[in-house]
């Protein structure tokens, strides 16, 4: 897809399961979006957040390894980075203080991850 509004977006994957990850990556691409990653721990994400450069978004499960992906989240808010999470459970099982991000409840769509994104990367208006 050369003409979707993704096309060339920085999106980086942090999600501990491989064939999710590849999945992920695999849809990532089909949108035209740059796929940076997959981070699979906590350590490596935040590493990973630090070296990247410029990001347009992340996708962040929120279970990785049996950590919860927290810090993580909040690396991505402190740059700026928009992000939604991805998980096999609801809004509600979301830490207080985290309920407001956006969630993509697994399994989705490829549609679903494109809306999901394009509503992050979609400026405000005030």
């Amino acid at each position: 897809m050369t003409d979707s509004p993704l096309s060339g977006r920085r999106v980086l994957v942090i999600e501990d399961e491989m064939l999710v990850a590849m999945l992920l990556q695999d849809m990532l691409a089909d949108l035209g979006c740059a796929v940076v990653g997959p981070a699979a721990r906590v350590e490596q994400a935040l590493a990973m957040i630090d070296a990247a450069g410029a990001l347009d978004a992340a996708v962040l499960d929120i279970n990785l390894n049996g950590q919860q992906s927290y810090s993580v989240a909040d690396a991505l808010a402190a740059r700026s980075v928009p992000f939604v999470f991805a998980a096999g459970y609801g809004q509600d099982s979301l830490k207080n203080g985290y309920r407001s991000f956006p969630l993509l409840q697994k399994p989705f769509k490829l549609s679903e991850l494109g809306d999901a994104l394009a509503r992050l990367l979609t400026p405000k208006e005030t």
